[in-house]
């Protein structure tokens, strides 16, 4: 499998709001992949910006073209995604002795941010399959690890992130899937909700108490989909995120060998909340990419769209807007890679940082994807237009990995704690 480090081997003009053009406009702008002062590659190693430059060339060739179908039709781009795998995408921070690229957090940041330029929702399901990955890599035994990592890193198989249920939500160490050991088994029971992935994928990595109430009493299982007792609800109706689907994963008696557990039991809660730590980075970055091409997209606009005998371009007042996009999404992207650079280094501030980098991005990014629609006027709501779906694609970006009020409980209990 190729890998992200090996990488370096390897105009069109919108008329005057004319529909049809717009997913041409997208993808030109999108091959472009940078704007002046919103650069992303500023402060870059050269090699980082080869796979940048892979990365932004993948999104805007194989992704970009189909956003709006997967979105419309409700595709789940498996060939798509399996593409990027041979990349090196499918497992970016996973050791290449599994098939991993064995790249940093602040690498994984900077791939993801530019794949999500080209479909944010699909880009934020691989960053969820990386972090399920990541966690096997990390927390699994040597025959964990090689059973499962090199067809998860390959796409040849898809994994899910299972912690969130109907009545544990943010309150996460209240979980009630239970799992209770007879013999080499664990028989699972109760249900999770709102599962990326959920029926389609094939690997589930599982939290469920073995244990007394708390998150001490929580262990992680991976269960592995044709498992007797595996069921899924049904695909959920979303705003946004409809290239991935959506359904609640259901356990009934459901026997998964003791095998598969992930560390010791006990566990699992820790497990979990250090997979979130990087997944938090990785839905920020995402976030960075909707808002990137967003501003692009609304400058573009700027440029060429005329009201009152002028283009919108010399309103001073929009000038003002669009530079106050600008510094917000450079500000976000600082914030997102110094926090995946706390993660990578293991520093005291890590999780904080990582909470203060989904917290700030995502809600700043939003702002700027929606002041984005809002400068196309009528046209950035119809569906021909790419912006409305970064809106609705982002939006959730500041629920799912934790909400962000969870992410102010974090830093704000990191603050007032006596050191």
């Amino acid at each position: 499998m190729a890998t992200v480090g090996h990488l370096g081997r390897f105009s069109g003009l919108m008329s005057s709001m004319c529909r049809s053009n717009r997913l041409i406009f997208n993808r030109s702008s999108q091959r472009r992949g940078i704007t002046s002062c919103i650069d992303p590659s500023y402060g870059l190693t050269d090699e980082q910006k080869e796979f940048q430059k892979v990365a932004f060339d993948f999104a805007a060739n194989e992704m970009s073209p189909h956003m709006a179908e997967w979105d419309q039709k409700e595709i789940f781009p498996v060939e798509t995604m399996r593409k990027a795998a041979q990349l090196g995408f499918g497992g970016i921070y996973v050791q290449p002795d599994v098939g991993g690229s064995g790249l940093s957090r602040l690498d994984t940041s900077i791939i993801f941010e530019a794949l999500s330029t080209g479909c944010t929702s699909t880009t934020a399901y691989m960053s969820i399959h990386n972090m399920c990955v990541w966690m096997i890599d990390t927390f699994g035994n040597k025959e964990q690890r090689e059973k499962f990592c090199p067809d998860l890193c390959s796409m040849e198989k898809f994994a899910s992130y299972c912690l969130t249920e109907p009545g544990s939500g943010s309150d996460a160490a209240s979980l009630l899937t239970s799992a209770q050991r007879k013999g080499d088994n664990y028989i699972l029971n109760g249900s999770k909700a709102f599962i990326s992935g959920g029926g389609d994928t094939d690997v589930y990595v599982v939290m469920c108490r073995t244990g007394s109430k708390g998150p001490k009493g929580i262990s992680c299982l991976v269960v592995e989909k044709g498992t007797p007792g595996l069921s899924f609800g049904k695909k959920e109706n979303k705003v946004g995120w409809n290239s991935q689907p959506t359904r609640a994963v259901i356990f009934e008696d459901c026997v998964v060998p003791v095998a598969n557990r992930l560390g010791e039991e006990g566990q699992g809660f820790n497990i979990a909340m250090k997979g979130l730590n990087g997944g938090r980075i990785n839905i920020a970055s995402c976030s960075l990419g909707a808002a990137h091409a967003s501003v692009q997209l609304a400058r573009d606009h700027l440029l060429v769209r005329k009201q009152f005998g002028d283009t919108l371009s010399n309103n001073q007042f929009l000038q003002f807007k669009l530079a106050e996009m600008a510094t917000k999404l450079v500000a976000s992207r600082l914030l997102v890679r110094e926090a995946a650079t706390a993660l990578q280094e293991n520093r005291p501030s890590a999780v904080s940082l990582c909470s203060m980098a989904k917290l700030f991005a995502t809600d700043e990014c939003f702002d700027i994807c929606n002041q984005a629609l809002q400068m196309h006027g009528g046209y950035g709501y119809l569906k021909d237009y790419a912006v409305q779906q970064y809106v609705r694609d982002i939006r959730v970006h500041q629920i799912l990995e934790g909400t962000n009020e969870v992410m102010r409980m974090i830093i704000s209990r990191n603050l007032l704690t006596e050191p």
